[in-house]
């Protein structure tokens, strides 16, 4: 049975817009809802059968020649060897009327003008429509940068060679479409989940004068046993939601997994816990054999202020991917174990484009940052304090708004929200409160990388995820309007008729 959080969990304020589109989807929708993935029993005799079909394949994307650029940190790192494969993980499903193609690729940030010209060129390859297509970045910090953010660039060549990579898989999942059956469930994993931010007492947070923040309330990874930590500033969801996709003979041939903490930690390049995940729960549901070869699949959640680390401890507890990608895959085992198949399933997915203003940096912020550069120009910025300056000048010549591009999948009774951002723990609990969908997942890092969207009260607290700078540039309404967008297209999906 899927947890609701209750709504009480979030103020009225919050989610008073979301209940209000809730409440109408389910005087509206609750009743037909409840058998339509299973809507093959209820059929007319005469009615044509319908077919639900499947494809999945996982294409290898490490990187052909050495080193690479690597993003994710504050310096940039360059990699010289591959501790394990990296992958773009593809499922394609089809309902007999709506065709839709899921993509995960091991990756900190796929921009959405990489992720575009790979739904163009899938869509006159596979004929899948653009807009049918889903392509999101499991946010590791160990792959090849094709994005630059902080103190990193991007590194051209590989991000040149990636689309075409992706369009493949996408393009084998698709031949590998066969008659299939899906169930989704929701397992819990709560040890290698926390929130990252801290409400510190006044004056002890970490500062950044080259930020839009001041007198800073909240501080990322505070450390344990800090004197100065008060208490976390929100919560984190614990969820393991899973869409598993079996032959209709019960022969595993994917799954997708969902969980919001941000990564482990792993060398470089790697593809952190999610591939040890992607093994490890092929393992343990039996998966064998190559024709095709099963696919496991993990997303990245609701991290944008989550990760493995519990600073209410007094000491870190021991922990590495290898044993957050276990964890993980022995919860997403126990919920897999309760799932109900359903040999027909409706499909329906919509796409919604958001324009939202730009946090953008005044003259006098541009020409001091200018100042400060000067004082090391001919290197790489090093340092918060260097890394930040350069994000002024940056932002200071791109453009005051940003088009967001957001999407909704319904698969039965579950949910699939996919959000261009690094979304916050609370954001997601939300998204799932209001959803009319019996199960709902939330995949961040989707369809663009568009920064940090802290809700607006937690950019009073300041700290690193409110910092102003390509990965978190955005207006500071910007949480609420993505999450009344998304539960939008939520209702529409749920509310679809003709199933």
């Amino acid at each position: 049975m899927y947890h609701r959080f209750d709504a009480a969990q979030c103020s009225k304020r919050k989610i008073a817009h979301i209940l209000v589109l809730a409440l109408v989807v389910v005087a509206w929708t609750w009743a037909p809802m409840a058998p339509a993935a299973d809507t093959e029993s209820g059929r007319d005799s005469d009615e044509p059968t319908k077919v639900f079909r499947a494809g999945a394949f996982a294409i290898d994307i490490t990187p052909l020649k050495l080193p690479v650029l690597v993003n994710g940190g504050v310096r940039e790192r360059v990699a010289n060897q591959v501790h394990d494969p990296l992958h773009a993980r593809c499922l394609v499903l089809d309902d007999g009327s709506e065709q839709l193609a899921i993509v995960v690729v091991d990756s900190c940030l796929i921009p959405r003008s990489l992720a575009d010209e790979v739904k163009a060129l899938a869509a006159k390859d596979t004929g899948i429509a653009a807009e049918r297509i889903l392509i999101s970045a499991t946010h590791t910090h160990s792959a090849p940068s094709v994005y630059g953010c902080l103190g990193t660039d991007c590194d051209e060549k590989y991000a040149k060679w990636l689309p075409g990579r992706i369009v493949e898989g996408i393009r084998k999942a698709r031949e590998n479409l066969q008659p299939a059956r899906v169930g989704w469930a929701v397992g819990r994993d709560e040890t290698n989940i926390h929130c990252r931010r801290f409400l510190m007492k006044p004056g002890a947070a970490r500062a950044n004068v080259y930020s839009d923040k001041r007198e800073d309330r909240a501080q990322m990874n505070p450390g344990h046993n800090n004197a100065n930590a008060i208490r976390p500033t929100g919560p984190a969801d614990p969820a393991v939601t899973v869409l598993s996709v079996q032959t209709r003979d019960g022969r595993p041939l994917a799954l997708l997994g969902n969980y919001s903490t941000h990564y482990a930690g792993a060398p470089t390049l790697s593809a952190d816990y999610f591939a040890v995940f992607a093994g490890e729960i092929g393992r343990l549901i039996g998966a064998e054999g190559d024709k095709p070869r099963f696919v496991g699949i993990m997303s990245n959640g609701t991290s944008g202020d989550a990760n493995c680390n519990d600073f209410t401890r007094p000491q870190r507890r021991k922990h590495d991917y290898l044993s957050v990608g276990r964890d993980v895959a022995q919860a997403a085992f126990e919920a897999y174990k309760t799932i109900e198949y359903h040999d027909w399933a409706p499909l329906e997915m919509r796409e919604q484009r958001l324009t939202l203003n730009v946090r953008m940096p005044g003259e006098e912020e541009v020409a001091k940052a200018r100042r400060f550069i000067g004082t090391f120009a001919g290197r790489k910025p090093k340092n918060w304090e260097e890394v930040y300056a350069h994000e002024i000048v940056k932002l200071s010549g791109m453009a005051p708004s940003r088009e967001l591009k957001l999407q909704a999948i319904r698969i039965g009774g579950l949910g699939i929200a996919a959000i261009p951002c690094e979304v916050y723990g609370s954001t997601g609990l939300a998204i799932k409160a209001a959803s009319p969908l019996q199960t709902t997942m939330n995949i961040s890092l989707a369809n663009g990388c568009e920064g940090y969207i802290a809700p607006p009260e937690q950019h009073r607290l300041g700290g690193y995820t409110t910092w102003r700078a390509r990965t978190s540039c955005l207006e500071e309404l910007a949480e609420p309007k993505i999450k009344a967008a998304v539960v939008g297209l939520l209702v529409e999906v749920a509310m679809a008729r003709g199933n």
